[in-house]
């Protein structure tokens, strides 16, 4: 109801300026040319300053009213960096912009056309341009040297402990892997792709690392625990974005990527300091990637080392459910497996015991030959 009554008083707004500029050229038309251009170029320059301040009042009501749309403190380390980088950026060129744009609606009210003044012809300045030039060039070339770092901090090697989650998209989900207890992933292929048999990922189920990888349909972290992404595309590009860690990465078909960072609250932590009890942070496609792009989302919970470890054990393998397998079949085919290696063990045993019995009865018979000889 605010938004509709704004806009009816801007349009009765721009009504009544036309109407004054109509009645102002009525006026030109009696007064003479030079006067009515005189009040024209009054009315302009003044209408600009009041168009600028307006402007800046503007401003600051949106980002007053809406701060608290915006994202809370990043949830990971290289997040705050990104924060402090972007902070700064903002307020110095948001410092430039409304200097520059104070500046620009003032002279043009300020130096308005005036029969009684006389337009300076002012040809160059040499200190003024090399002023003008240099300050914004070191400035940022400060903040790109600044960045470049933290870059470079954000993209080297994930530390050795670190937990590695494979991300894959597609029109229109996103399809996460864990490597399960041994840490390595399954192979995947192109060719075992298939989705009418729930393989949608070309898992080789041949190859032993896949038979403990899990897909959820959720993703969990630990908190203050390193974690490394592997992102790919099944189709077409989409983005891997975690506003509230400052993560964003592309997912390219054909071409995987990485990305990695350290979490550093809890979904319970993040959902207390924003005031909001039901909170999830969420993973989302930031490439418009199709028409159900805004479908593309996850959601992410980071938990404590406890949490997590309780999670993960509720998880089952991709591999038993595929092979229609559950847990206690998963069970019972290790204790199987567990006493056919004892047999095995215990048949080798009887062998040895039955050859060696076998070669001092020989031995014996030989013996008792020569003393009969």
């Amino acid at each position: 109801m605010l938004s509709f009554l704004a806009v009816i008083c801007v349009v009765f707004l721009l009504i009544v300026i036309v109407q004054i500029s109509k009645i102002l050229e009525s006026l030109g038309v009696l007064k003479g040319e030079e006067e009515a251009q005189e009040s024209s170029n009054k009315l302009n320059g003044g209408l600009l300053f009041v168009f600028i301040i307006l402007s800046f009042y503007l401003i600051y009501w949106s980002i007053k009213k809406y701060s608290p749309e915006f994202l809370p403190e990043s949830a990971s380390i290289h997040g705050v960096w990104i924060d402090q980088l972007f902070n700064i950026t903002l307020l110095i060129t948001g410092v430039v912009f409304i200097l520059t744009e104070f500046l620009l609606f003032y002279f043009a009210w300020k130096y308005r056309g005036n029969r009684k003044k006389k337009a300076l012809h002012y040809v160059d300045n040499h200190r003024l341009e090399l002023l003008w030039t240099v300050i914004p060039a070191i400035t940022l070339t400060v903040l790109v040297g600044f960045g470049a770092v933290r870059w470079y901090e954000i993209t080297s090697q994930p530390p050795d402990n670190v937990t590695w989650i494979e991300i894959t998209g597609r029109q229109f989900e996103w399809m996460p892997r864990y490597p399960g207890v041994d840490g390595v992933f399954g192979k995947r292929m192109v060719e075992y792709i298939d989705d009418g048999t729930g393989n949608k990922l070309g898992i080789d189920t041949t190859d032993i690392n896949s038979e403990d990888d899990f897909l959820p349909t959720e993703i969990h972290l630990v908190v203050n625990q390193p974690v490394a992404f592997k992102i790919r595309s099944r189709d077409v590009l989409h983005s891997f974005y975690l506003p509230h860690f400052r993560v964003k990465m592309d997912a390219v078909p054909g071409i995987p990527t990485q990305f990695w960072f350290t979490p550093t609250k809890t979904s319970a932590q993040m959902a207390k300091d924003v005031g909001k009890p039901d909170f999830v942070y969420e993973l989302a496609c930031a490439e418009l990637c199709g028409a159900s792009h805004s479908n593309m989302r996850l959601e992410v919970f980071v938990d404590t080392q406890e949490e997590y470890d309780e999670w993960e054990k509720q998880q089952t393998s991709w591999y038993s459910s595929f092979m229609g397998l559950d847990k206690e079949d998963d069970a019972d085919a290790e204790q199987l497996e567990e006493a056919a290696d004892q047999k095995e063990d215990n048949d080798e045993g009887e062998e040895i015991e039955i050859t060696e019995t076998n070669g001092n009865v020989e031995e014996n018979n030989v013996i008792s030959m020569l003393q009969n000889d």
